[in-house]
This record gives C-alpha cells, sequence and structure tokens, in this order.
C-alpha cells in the first residue's frame, strides 16, 4: 500500500522511509506541508499519511484540515508525529481531521500496529463504497442487460426535452421493440430469450454515441434517446441501429439465431413542446406502424400523419364538432 512520510526533518524522515519500506509500504517522502497536499490530492494518491505536526509551510493539523476539505476524493488515513503530549493538543490534533496520533519517540512496532488499523478502515470504507455503488447500479439499471431501466431512461428522456427545448436543439427518440421475439422464447426457452436480449443491449450500446442514452423499456422493447442529433441525420442514425441488429446471427446456446427489429423515431423538433408521455405515445404509434407495414424497419411518426389518421378515424358527425 502507498504510503506518504511528510517531515521537514531530513534525518527522521530517512529513518521512517526505512522502516516503512522494510515493512513492505511503497513510500513517498516530502519535506513541507504543501507538497503533502499536492501529493495526497493527486491521481492515485497515497492513502495513508504520517505528517509530522511542526512544518514549512502548512504543519501537520493544516495538511489534515486542507485534505478533509476534499470530500470527491477516496478516504486518507492521517497520523500526526508529535512531541506533544498534552491533551488539548491531542484533541486540537483529532479535530483538524487526523485519524490518530503519535507521540515522539515511538517504537516501530507501534507505529506499524497503527497503519494496520488504518489500513483495515480504508478497506472497510472501500467496501462500504462498493456496495453502495452496487445498490445504486441496480436501482437505475435493468437487471438482465445493464441498460438503463425504464424509470431512469424516461428521466433521462424529460430532461433532454428539456434542455433541447431550452437550447433550440433536436432529440431524436427511437422505440425499438425485437420482431416475432415470443417465437424465440416458445421455442428455445427464456434462457436463450435472455441471451439475445442481453446482445441486442450489447449492439445497441455500440451503434450510439456515448453521451446518448439507451434503456430497456420493458419485456424486448428498447427506447434510445440521441441527444442533440440533426434532423436530417436521425433517420439514418435509426437505420443503423437497425441494420446492427439484423446483419448478423445472435449467438446463443441453442446456435445463431436471425434477430430482426422494428423501430419507431421522432424528431422532437416537429412535435412542439410536448411531455415526454405524449412523445412516447407517438413514437409507439410509429413502431406499430412499422410492425404493421412487414416488420423490420424504421417509420418517422409525422404529426400531419398523425392528424390524418385522427381524423379518418372520426365519424362525419365527429368531424363537425
Amino acid at each position: 500500500m502507498k504510503i506518504l512520510i511528510a517531515d521537514d526533518d531530513a534525518l527522521s524522515r530517512s529513518l521512517l522511509e526505512k522502516t516503512l519500506l522494510r515493512a513492505g509500504y511503497e513510500v513517498t517522502a516530502v519535506a513541507d506541508g504543501r507538497q503533502a497536499v499536492e501529493h495526497l490530492v493527486g491521481p492515485d494518491a497515497p492513502r495513508l499519511a504520517l505528517l509530522d505536526w511542526m512544518m514549512p509551510e502548512f504543519d501537520g493539523p493544516a495538511v489534515c484540515r486542507e485534505i478533509r476539505k476534499r470530500r470527491e476524493q477516496s478516504y486518507v488515513y492521517m497520523i500526526l508525529l508529535t512531541s506533544r503530549e498534552s491533551k488539548e493538543d491531542v484533541v486540537a490534533g483529532l479535530e483538524s481531521g487526523a485519524d490518530d496520533y503519535l507521540v515522539k519517540p515511538f517504537i516501530a512496532d507501534e507505529l506499524k500496529a497503527r497503519l494496520r488499523t488504518g489500513e483495515r478502515i480504508l478497506h472497510l470504507e472501500d467496501s462500504l463504497v462498493e456496495a453502495r455503488e452496487q445498490m445504486r447500479f441496480k436501482a437505475t439499471h435493468d437487471d438482465l442487460t445493464s441498460l438503463w431501466n425504464r424509470g431512469v431512461i424516461l428521466d433521462l428522456l424529460g430532461r433532454e426535452l428539456t434542455r433541447s427545448q431550452r437550447e433550440n436543439v433536436c432529440t431524436t427518440i427511437i422505440l425499438g421493440d425485437l420482431d416475432h421475439f415470443k417465437d424465440v422464447n416458445d421455442t428455445y426457452g427464456h434462457l436463450v430469450g435472455d441471451q439475445v436480449l442481453r446482445e441486442v443491449a450489447r449492439r445497441l450500446l455500440l451503434s450510439v454515441r456515448s453521451y446518448d442514452f439507451v434503456g430497456r423499456y420493458g419485456g424486448e422493447e428498447f427506447l434510445t434517446v440521441l441527444n442533440n442529433c440533426r434532423p436530417d441525420s436521425a433517420l439514418g442514425r435509426a437505420e443503423q441501429i437497425r441494420k446492427c441488429i439484423c446483419t448478423r446471427p445472435v449467438h446463443t446456446d441453442a446456435g445463431p439465431l436471425e434477430v430482426t427489429m422494428s423501430l419507431g423515431v421522432l424528431l422532437s423538433c416537429d412535435w412542439g413542446h410536448r411531455p415526454a408521455e405524449e412523445l412516447i405515445n407517438e413514437v409507439d404509434a410509429a413502431l406499430y406502424a412499422a410492425k404493421t407495414e412487414g416488420r423490420n424497419r424504421v417509420k418517422l411518426a409525422k404529426p400531419e400523419e398523425r392528424t390524418e389518421a385522427i381524423v379518418a378515424s372520426q365519424t362525419p358527425a365527429e368531424r363537425l364538432l
């Protein structure tokens, strides 16, 4: 494990460095508090630090206070080295953000024991952070495909629509549905169906930019949000997605399977300031049209076509109202 030594006394610094190298640590040694701060906040910084109380630039407590301000970085376990033994000094050192203190002169075995305590605390903190991140991931991602789940992708869509309206740009919404997916589950079983869904999710991610959004909308339906997408390129982008799904078979435990997807596409700039829920309904209607027209194709949702469809479905009396 990496450890930082900050001590302005060259002899003390050298003795500490030799002791810790023999104990198996990767040691960085500096002569003042400002250098200590720079090393502790840099990339791949040490997580353990031995800080002399009295140093130029920043003293030990000042280094502790500076590091504790930076809440975004990983926790650093800091031990103050001091010749001060009064309770007031000990309290002041701990309140500055130090985790422990060691009174000079000290024996090497005590130092190593206190460092092992620090390592245990750091390992515990890492475990808690990992558990928190796993819980956060499970709360926001689909268990099977690891894409954004339905709630999150709809929230991201709403945020992106608000941004695109504010900045007067276009967001493209693509709703895709695997064709005849029920036949895959019925013929080969749900485990093979799951393999197909995971591979389709992987291909969808490969088909978009890093800042676009892809989520599992439900079952075999996937919602893709193309941020700041030029209107004249939207259909081409959707066609690329369709080809990425269908040009190569999906390899499964049941052998290679041909898979196709039908897609509905909607350009937010064509529909004015409409809420996300309404736009989802419109792109879903376009997806349904792609299915009825033969599947494995892209269909654009157009406001004028939607209006004509509504009028055609009305009775003569309703049209006069």
